[in-house]
Parts: structure tokens; C-alpha cells; sequence
């Protein structure tokens, strides 16, 4: 185990949608390594229980804060909030999303509004506040959380899918942006990992365990790659063999 007391080096992650799936195993998995943590999400009582397991089990530093990330101005103040309690952010997560699925047409319009609001919106301004801070900062890095989805269209999740495609293509116009300056961007996109998200999907091809999930995401975070499906293999195989599956047969296979 790391104690973040004893080290002096500690680095501060500050993650969005920390309440459940991905962004809570990413904070136990950060916690388990000695960093200190900033969990933001809706739900408050899920983070509070999570900030006393992680300062139990491996005794580090934890701030807590109620966010919605489609209320964008709040973003900002989240992410200044916790700078100033920690004197400054290494690594800022954009994580926070949610997903239906459901054809087009069928899936009420509601739900798919609160899709891009979430998940493309609240992405865009969780990153934009991450670049002031750090430029003013001098240092930091960025990462995003995508998804398989969103290299090809598939039948049942085209909000899902749109939003998360809009995101790494964002992802990758900041990366162009900013490749003089000193600030890492690392855009991942995970197949199938044991979440709530997807729990009642009928069919979860390669799906790995949650925690396992957590590790390789920590894992690619901290060699701060550029781009990379989580896991890797077989996922960055299978979506270049979806880029060149004919329409005919993917509407067969729905």
C-alpha cells in the first residue's frame, strides 16, 4: 500500500462522475497508488461513502463535491475549488456520462437531450475549464473518457454512440492545440467493462471485470498515452473491423 502522507511527490486527480462504474474504480485504483483525490458527481451520498472507504483503507487526501457537469458554469468553480485546496490539479477526468439504449426513434427525445447534455457537453466544459487552469497553472493533464461506440453507428445506441464519437473527435482538436504547450492529453475509450451502464445490454462481447477495468485505465493514465482502447486487445482490432463491415450485415446482426 502507498501513503500519500509519506510521499512527497503526491499527485492530485480530480475525477467527474466519481459516484459509481469507471470513475469510482479509477479513484480506489489512484487512491491504492498514494494520489490525492477531488470525486465529484450528483449523487453526494455515494461519494461520501466512497471518500471514508479511500481514506480508511489507504489513507490519502479526498475533497468531495456535489456536480452536475451539464451545469456548466459550476464545472468551472468545481475544478478552482479544489485547486485552491490543494494548491494545485495534476490530472483532470472527464468521465462523467450516461447511456440508453434504444433505436431511434423509439428512445424519447428527453433521454437523448440528457445524452448530449452529459456526455458531449458536460465533457466539453469540464475540458475547457482543465485548459485555463493548467496554462495558468504552468502543467497538467487531461484526459477524457470515450468510448468503443464511438468509432461506427450501431443500431440501438445511436445517441451514445454520436456522443462519445464527438468527444474523441474533440479530444483530438485539443490535442493538436495544445501539443506546444506542457499539458498531456489522453483520450481512452473502453469496450465493454462490468458498470451499471451496461448491465442490462443483452449481448456484452469481451466484457472484463470492473476492476480490472479500473487498473488498465490507471495504468494508461499514468504513461499518459495519447490514444488507446481499453482494453487494447482485442478492442483496437475490432473497431477497424467495424469501420469496413458492410451496413447490409450489421443491420442482419441487430
Amino acid at each position: 500500500m502507498t501513503n500519500s502522507k509519506n510521499n512527497p511527490k503526491t499527485e492530485t486527480v480530480f475525477i467527474t462522475g466519481a459516484s459509481s462504474g469507471l470513475g469510482q474504480q479509477m479513484a480506489i485504483e489512484f487512491a491504492r497508488r498514494g494520489y490525492q483525490l477531488a470525486l465529484t458527481a450528483r449523487r453526494l451520498e455515494n461519494l461520501e461513502q466512497l471518500k471514508a472507504k479511500l481514506e480508511a483503507e489507504y489513507q490519502t487526501a479526498v475533497l468531495i463535491r456535489a456536480l452536475d457537469v451539464t451545469e456548466f458554469d459550476d464545472v468551472k468553480a468545481a475544478l478552482e475549488e479544489a485547486r485552491q485546496h490543494f494548491g494545485s490539479l495534476d490530472k483532470i477526468i472527464a468521465n462523467a456520462g450516461i447511456g440508453y439504449s434504444q433505436r431511434i426513434g423509439k428512445l424519447s427525445f428527453e433521454k437523448v437531450k440528457a445524452t448530449i447534455d452529459t456526455n458531449v457537453l458536460g465533457c466539453m466544459a469540464t475540458i475547457d475549464a482543465a485548459v485555463s487552469l493548467f496554462k495558468a497553472q504552468g502543467f497538467g493533464h487531461i484526459i477524457a473518457v470515450s468510448s468503443v461506440a464511438g468509432y461506427r453507428g450501431l443500431p440501438g445506441g445511436g445517441a451514445y454512440g454520436a456522443s462519445k464519437a464527438a468527444v474523441s473527435h474533440y479530444v483530438e482538436a485539443l490535442r493538436a492545440e495544445l501539443y506546444f504547450k506542457p499539458i498531456d492529453v489522453t483520450l481512452l475509450c473502453p469496450g465493454y467493462i462490468d458498470t451499471p451502464i451496461n448491465q442490462a445490454a443483452r449481448s456484452r462481447p469481451f466484457c472484463i471485470p470492473v476492476e480490472k477495468g479500473g487498473r488498465l485505465l490507471v495504468d494508461l493514465i499514468e504513461r499518459k498515452v495519447k490514444r488507446s482502447t481499453v482494453p487494447r486487445w482485442p478492442w483496437a482490432l475490432v473497431v477497424r473491423l467495424l469501420a469496413w463491415l458492410p451496413v447490409a450485415l450489421i443491420a442482419r446482426m441487430a
